[in-house]
């Protein structure tokens, strides 16, 4: 049974610890989409280290329908933040890739998350910072993430929990209703998270949590983007030269 306590309490602990043994003084530096994963995320570090050692980054690609969520967790949390517009940058890099090169559309909805990352790594780097990874369980498990992009960071309080435990943990940091049960959007083409991946978040916790899963399609879906994605969640392979 999952005590979500417990669980808070050991991650604050853990954070904690990461800063101790990996930048005791340094800042956490993260991402801020409005979200209910980065909003949960910044509460534990903010009771983890305090709100004077947590800095949040907006990062709009040009107009964001939710960027109001966004501001919000921030007051909520009553922490430092920038507000930095990667839209000039996207066009940028756009604008000079060579017109024979047709890009994709995955190529296209994954630069934006990769310039955030980078944004996030200049902020961090000029704050005396630590960059927060936001990802979840359920998200690495099936590969809803975007390699280099939300998919990096420096230590990672939510990899280890699925959507349904994030939620309880939200609620239990006092984290905003609104935003703990806020419909995951992607943030890349304006779908939810569940139209993309073809199940919801309930079915995908339930199977990785007890491997029991009502639709045999959806099973093997679920199996099937897990097989695929496994690479993003491994070190990038390295050979090994065997010397005399």
């Amino acid at each position: 049974m999952f005590n979500a306590q417990k669980v808070k309490d050991d991650c604050v602990q853990w954070i904690r610890d990461f800063f101790e043994a990996n930048g005791p003084g340094c800042n956490a530096v993260i991402g801020i989409s409005g979200g209910k994963d980065s909003s949960i995320a910044a509460a534990l570090c903010v009771e983890a280290l305090g709100a004077d050692r947590v800095i949040g980054v907006l990062m709009p690609n040009g107009e964001q329908h939710d960027i109001d969520c966004a501001y919000q967790i921030v007051n909520h949390l009553g922490i430092k933040h920038y507000v930095v517009n990667i839209k000039d940058a996207f066009d940028g890099i756009i604008k000079a890739l060579p017109n024979e090169l047709k890009l994709t559309e995955q190529s296209i909805n994954n630069l934006p998350p990769r310039l955030r990352m980078s944004t996030l790594y200049a902020v961090s780097q000029s704050c005396n910072g630590r960059v927060v990874n936001t990802c979840n369980l359920s998200e690495d498990w099936v590969g809803y993430s975007t390699r280099y992009g939300d998919a990096a960071g420096d230590f990672s309080p939510l990899s280890g929990l699925t959507v349904q435990e994030i939620k309880q943990i939200g609620h239990l940091l006092n984290v905003p209703r609104e935003l703990v049960e806020k419909i995951p959007i992607d943030g890349l083409c304006g779908k939810t998270d569940e139209d993309n991946l073809g199940f919801t978040y309930a079915e995908l916790d339930r199977y990785i949590r007890t491997g029991e899963i009502d639709d045999p399609e959806k099973k093997a879906l679920i199996d099937r983007k897990h097989k695929m994605n496994l690479f993003k969640l491994q070190l990038m392979p390295s050979f090994v030269p065997e010397l005399d």
